[in-house]
């Protein structure tokens, strides 16, 4: 028997009877207070929007809204992806990305993007890893914190892509 343990990643899934973990995760994640209309959009996402445990502790979160564009095509937009500092580094946050990466080819969803904070340089080198672009800079998009601009990343998911 080795000396270490392994301690497994899991997924589950967030429902009305534990909405109130998510809330948690994100008053100590993120700087932003969330409104009730993110939990809705939340929950309505279904399998787009996972939590992270860690050896059976809740340690992250990913979660989506989905968008109809014109022409009927959905989007997903990644509201937040999150993971408690002791476990970054662990290779969580991209196995909740991965999920929703996943979900996307699965569902022929072809587009996927987020809004990170411009001094968010971790955020912004993470996503690059996984093939998401810079394609807009929006001024003054948050109120309250500093700085108040934001980069528009975005995923364009081709059907060959599926096949790698």
């Amino acid at each position: 028997m080795g000396g270490g343990r392994e301690f497994a990643i899991s997924l589950d899934g967030v429902r009305d009877k534990n909405v109130m973990q998510l809330k948690k995760l994100n008053t100590v994640l993120f700087p932003v207070r969330y409104n009730d209309k993110y939990y809705a959009d939340a929950l309505a996402s279904g399998d787009f929007t996972k939590f992270a445990y860690y050896s059976d502790i809740c340690v992250g979160s990913i979660a989506c809204r989905l968008e109809k564009k014109e022409g009927g095509a959905i989007r997903v937009y990644i509201m937040t992806l999150g993971v408690l500092a002791p476990y970054r580094g662990l290779g969580i946050g991209t196995r909740l990305l991965n999920h929703v990466l996943d979900l996307c080819l699965k569902q022929n969803i072809q587009e996927i993007y987020l809004h990170v904070q411009t001094n968010n340089n971790d955020a912004i080198n993470f996503y690059k890893k996984f093939g998401f672009e810079i394609t807009e800079t929006i001024k003054n998009y948050y109120t309250n914190i500093d700085p108040p601009d934001c980069f528009v990343l975005t995923k364009f998911i081709t059907i060959s892509q599926a096949n790698k």
